[in-house]
């Protein structure tokens, strides 16, 4: 019996410990990581981004450029803030949006927000194409939108539901309905009527 004394304090902490364990369990949801790895922070970040590809004859065929751009480790991708892509063809195409997601392999670049391409014109009024969203895929000059779309050159406005790009080849190809007004003369001095 005089063992019992000196067993009251153990137990006591014991209960202690096992009170203070189920309090933890009940205050956190269950598996909560505390690592942080699962948080969408950028683990860096980099100022004036600039990227350039080069075809396989070894000319400049697009280049990549943004302000800021971030990398999110949790899902690997990167984030571009008002980028500008350009393809270096005859004639040059400029493409812009408010933001830029880049794919993990960088095979597709999907554009949000007052996205609009400007091909420069030929001894023509330039081509310009305006969306709220594009895919590009620019190793092959291919673009992508499922978005509204409007064209215009000079006078001519012409609107779709979506469309489907290759610069390479300079062919558009809108879904529809399509509506539009085309001028002969796409001279953009003209007013319409």
């Amino acid at each position: 019996m005089k063992y019992s004394g000196s067993l009251f304090p153990l137990l006591l902490a014991g209960i202690l410990a096992a009170v203070t364990f189920w309090l933890q369990q009940v205050a956190e949801p269950g598996g909560v990581d505390r690592s942080g790895r699962l948080r969408h922070d950028p683990d860096y970040i980099v100022e004036k981004f600039s990227v350039r590809r080069f075809n396989a004859d070894g000319k400049l065929q697009h280049t990549l450029t943004a302000p800021l751009m971030s990398h999110y480790p949790d899902d690997d991708s990167t984030v571009l803030t008002s980028p500008q892509i350009v393809f270096h063809g005859t004639p040059p195409s400029r493409l812009s949006g408010n933001t830029a997601h880049v794919s993990k392999d960088a095979k597709e670049v999907v554009l949000d927000g007052n996205v609009n391409m400007v091909r420069a014109g030929v001894d023509a009024p330039d081509t310009v194409v305006s969306t709220a969203r594009l895919n590009i895929f620019p190793d092959d000059e291919i673009a992508r939108s499922e978005s509204a779309v409007t064209i215009t050159k000079g006078l001519t406005v012409i609107n779709g539901t979506g469309l489907a790009m290759d610069n390479k080849t300079s062919t558009t190809q809108l879904f529809g309905p399509v509506r539009g007004i085309i001028y002969r003369n796409n001279d953009s001095s003209r007013k319409a009527p």
